[in-house]
């Protein structure tokens, strides 16, 4: 760089120091909240908050609440900007808008819901323009407009009219004040306003703007354009100390005391104020410094004593109390901060575009100190490190090595860039190991080269020397190197990777603390072990780390180990004995991944090295500002085919502690529930994570997450409780918040539907009873009928095997009838042969009679003829062929003759011969009758026996008593 340059450079950074120096070098951080944040209007006119750590800002649109997660919007019935807001005795928020005030006040569901005071003001003053005050004291309430002051007590609105003008309206110490433009300051008294002064207020445009404690008997008073007075026993005077006159001209909305021994101030012109009693400014918090507007209408101190500032465009919230700091002037011109020392009463702070210093006294608290860095000559550049060796401050730089003497460096080593700055013991005699971009140089204590460490050439950022005087280096890309430089001239260098028990040969950073020299790896940390000449795993870190992944170790001079894990800042605090990992996390995102800083000074003053400068933590301010936790509920949905608010936040009145009284009862329909919930304005939210529990379904409760959310969906009807805590990076958990509720079984599951299908059921019982008595009887009746059919089936059986039986000898009985028929049909027929034999024989022996001479033959002859006449006449015997017919056919002639008595022997010959089945031509030979003769004595047959035409002679006879 050219001397010009220089001298530009110079002159530049000593011009910015000399320009900005009314604010600390620390600001505590401030968080935006824009309008697209709250989705609620621009401007917010008043803020107030409740015991329960909830914020109300009076907003454009209406009431806004903020419980440090969630935003909600409550606007009134008329749609105006609510001008002004205050939370009365009764605990309800009194707000006031254009033409109308009333108060908010949750419903039964938690939610709040404005109810307008209108209808209670006299009509004739019911026309007014904005409410622009509200204070309350001992359950009365007042409302302040441009011509009229109302007050509620008892339900009733009493109004003070003005001819002129009321400006102002406040109250502190319980005390309640009013301006009125011609009377002056005058003060409420027995349902009176009465004047307040012994003087009259100055004249001009006096205005105050608010009114707030300063002493246990004094008031403090800010006006418009006139500066900060005092109001004690009625006199009014000018604020002793101070130096109101610096921003007295700036238009002040607002002053209150921020603790004994500084006041805030907001301004309508340059932002908001903090100034101490010797009347500096402490900061000046307005757009230069990160505010979105210099136009504060409205200020609030919470409990945790930080600053909320309601704007012209937005809501801001100072971390006024924090002890976290970011160092960021703008000499540093939003350079990276790499590097940080303390070097006699001096803190010297690298960046990425230079060095400056400022001087710091004993014991003071670096972020408190006023902005007066100096900018240290010829360091303009990257700056990388500093060590203090030999009482001489070393500075590595891009642009070479360099001692710092005073306000200027001076170039000692140069064609490289250098890390860092090592005391070493080389054959016992002092030296200096610079640690560099190509290597490690070594400089006697006059600064002279000596020379570098032959053989080892990689870049040497990472270094530290054991008590054995073994110099360690790691290079991230490929292993720790292990350097023994006890041999003169033969430097013996190993390098140890993954094959040597690393974890793996990439990412290890070597550093030394707790007086042993360790690796953090992606594994963990790790210790070299001398008799195994391998890296294992770290006996005291090991329990507190386990296997994370440490990318930065510094130990602080309280025995406390500082690190950075992936991007996280944290501690392992020593102070109990027991190791204890504390997280950081407002940090989280803001160091420098790769080239992270950590400078612990004293407890009191921890310095980090971030992305645009630095931080500063106070420690011990830290551990002490960290409160336990209180999570709330902020919203209950029951979701079905339409969501239904159950809960929104408040069990009574804003400022009530009460818990959950009424359990609600959820029809089955609506089985799906979303929550909310959230820690009520914890100053950072990333320390809070959040663990919750449904009892009733859920088995154990959830890992701890940020999530501020949860929903459930189709959940069987019964009795549940939503259980929800939160626990901040020191590990403290909240009380447990509670929400019961109840899913009311679908209507086939009610009592009344288990009555009806009990009743169902019991009348099922007796239907099924009935049915199987009916089928019971009628199995019986069908199984009597059964015994009944078999009984007359085995009946018939029997019957049938007896007429089988009859049947049988029936059959038998015909066989032998038919074979006695045809006996008797034989015999007949041989009965006739025989006689046609006999008679041919006895005609044939006739014959011969004649012919015959002797006469002895001739007797012999006729005596043969007698002979055969007797034979004949044997034959025609009918009585012996009757009886043994009738033994054959049962009686049949008898039978028959009986019946029909008009019969002869003939007409039963012929009976008995049709029945046998004898032909005409046979019955007329038995019956010695001519065929046409059986013809004619068949027709008398018929006649005598009456039988039918379609009935055959021979069928009757068969058929006759059968």
């Amino acid at each position: 760089m050219t001397k010009l340059n220089q001298l530009f450079t110079f002159l530049f950074f000593l011009f910015s120091s000399f320009s900005f120096g009314q604010n600390p070098i620390g600001l505590p951080d401030i968080s935006h909240y824009e309008k697209t944040a709250y989705s609620a209007g621009t401007q917010n006119w008043a803020i107030q908050e409740d015991r329960n750590g909830m914020l109300y800002f009076a907003n454009n649109e209406g009431l806004l609440s903020f419980d440090g997660t969630y935003w909600k919007t409550y606007p009134i019935s008329n749609k105006t900007i609510v001008r002004s807001l205050a939370i009365a005795d009764d605990h309800k928020i009194y707000v006031g808008a254009q033409g109308d005030f009333g108060y908010f006040s949750p419903a039964e569901n938690g939610k709040l819901q404005y109810h307008s005071l209108i209808d209670k003001i006299p009509i004739a003053y019911r026309s007014f323009a904005d409410i622009w005050d509200i204070v309350a004291l001992n359950n009365e309430v007042f409302f302040r407009s441009g011509k009229r002051i109302f007050k509620l007590a008892d339900h009733k609105i009493t109004v003070y009219p003005n001819e002129s003008e009321w400006i102002f309206l406040g109250m502190a110490n319980k005390t309640i004040i009013a301006q009125d433009k011609q009377k002056g300051l005058l003060q409420y008294k027995d349902k009176q306003w009465l004047p307040f002064l012994n003087h009259p207020i100055p004249g001009g445009g006096f205005r105050a703007t608010s009114i707030s404690p300063y002493h246990a008997d004094t008031l403090l008073l800010s006006t418009w354009q006139d500066g900060l007075y005092t109001l004690s026993n009625n006199t009014l005077s000018k604020l002793p100390g101070y130096q109101s006159e610096k921003y007295s001209n700036k238009q002040v909305s607002k002053a209150f005391r921020l603790n004994d021994d500084m006041l805030v101030v907001a301004t309508n012109i340059s932002g908001c104020y903090i100034v101490n009693k010797k009347g500096d400014i402490v900061y000046n918090f307005s757009r230069r410094l990160g505010l979105q507007s210099n136009v504060v209408l409205s200020m609030l101190k919470d409990k945790q004593q930080n600053l909320w500032l309601g704007l012209n465009n937005g809501i801001d919230f100072i971390a006024n109390n924090d002890a976290i700091r970011h160092l960021n002037p703008e000499v540093f011109n939003e350079g990276v901060g790499h590097t940080s020392m303390l070097y006699h009463n001096e803190l010297y702070l690298g960046l990425s575009g230079a060095l400056f210093k400022i001087p710091v006294k004993p014991g003071a608290d670096i972020s408190l100190l006023q902005d007066n860095f100096k900018y240290v000559t010829n360091t303009e550049g990257q700056a990388w490190g500093m060590n203090i060796l030999n009482d001489r401050l070393l500075l590595g730089k891009h642009e070479g090595a360099f001692e710092v003497k005073g306000n200027s460096a001076v170039k000692f080593a140069e064609g490289k860039g250098y890390w860092n700055f090592l005391s070493y013991q080389l054959q016992g005699k002092p030296v200096i190991l610079a640690g560099n971009y190509n290597g490690i140089d070594i400089f006697n204590e006059a600064l002279s080269p000596i020379g570098k460490i032959e053989g080892f050439n990689e870049s040497a950022r990472f270094t530290t020397v054991d008590k054995d005087q073994v110099i360690w280096a790691s290079q991230p890309y490929k292993g720790v190197y292990r350097i023994d430089l006890s041999t003169a001239n033969a430097p013996k260098i190993r390098l140890y990777t993954q094959a040597d028990q690393l974890p793996s040969t990439y990412n290890n950073h070597v550093y030394q603390v707790k007086g042993r020299v360790v690796v953090s790896t992606e594994k963990g940390i790790y210790e070299y072990h001398k008799k195994s000449d391998r890296f294992e795993p770290s006996p005291l870190f090991n329990s507190v780390f386990g296997d994370l992944y440490i990318r930065y170790l510094k130990e602080d001079p309280d025995g406390n180990v500082w690190f950075v894990q992936d991007k996280k800042l944290g501690v392992c605090d020593f102070s109990s004995g027991k190791p204890k990992l504390i997280y950081i996390p407002e940090m989280n995102g803001k160091l420098v991944s790769g080239f992270e800083h950590i400078n612990p000074i004293n407890k009191n003053n921890i310095l980090v090295g971030a992305q645009k400068g630095f931080y500063h933590i106070n420690y011990e301010k830290y551990l002490k500002g960290l409160s336990q936790p209180v999570v709330r509920i902020n919203v209950v949905k029951a979701i079905g085919k339409t969501d239904s608010l159950l809960f929104a936040g408040y069990y009574g009145e804003v400022n009530d502690l009460n818990s959950q009284q009424q359990i609600p009862e959820i029809k089955y329909s609506s089985n799906s529930f979303h929550f909310e919930f959230a820690a009520v304005l914890q100053k950072n939210q990333t320390n809070i994570t959040y663990s919750y529990y449904l009892k009733g379904f859920d088995s154990k409760w959830s890992e701890y997450s940020r999530k501020t959310e949860k929903d459930y969906t189709n959940l069987p009807y019964g009795s549940y409780t939503f259980q929800v805590k939160a626990r901040n990076n020191f590990g403290e958990e909240s009380a447990v918040t509670n929400y019961e509720f109840v899913i009311l079984p679908p209507w086939y599951q009610t009592i009344y539907a288990n009555l009806f299908y009990a009743v169902l059921t019991v009348w099922l019982i007796y239907l099924i009873y009935k049915r199987q008595q009916k089928k019971f009887v009628k199995q019986r009746e069908e199984f009597l009928k059964e015994q009944d059919r078999m009984k007359y089936l085995h009946q018939l059986e029997i019957d049938k095997s007896e007429q089988e039986i009859i049947k049988l000898k029936n059959e038998r009985l015909i066989t032998e009838i038919e074979i006695k028929n045809s006996e008797l049909a034989s015999t007949s027929m041989h009965l006739v042969q025989k006689q046609e034999l006999i008679t041919k024989i006895k005609n044939d022996l006739s014959k011969l009679n004649t012919n015959i001479p002797s006469d002895e033959n001739l007797y012999n002859l006729r005596k043969i003829i007698r002979l055969l006449s007797t034979e004949e006449k044997n034959g025609e015997s009918w009585e012996q062929f009757s009886i043994y017919f009738d033994k054959v056919h049962a009686n049949f002639l008898e039978d028959l003759k009986a019946e029909y008595s008009n019969l002869t022997n003939n007409d039963l010959k012929l009976a008995a011969y049709l029945k046998l089945g004898l032909s005409t031509k046979e019955i007329a030979q038995l019956m010695k009758i001519s065929p046409r003769g059986v013809e004619i004595s068949r027709y008398r047959l018929r006649k005598k026996l009456q039988i039918p035409a379609e009935v055959t002679l021979f069928d009757f006879l068969s058929e006759f008593r059968n």
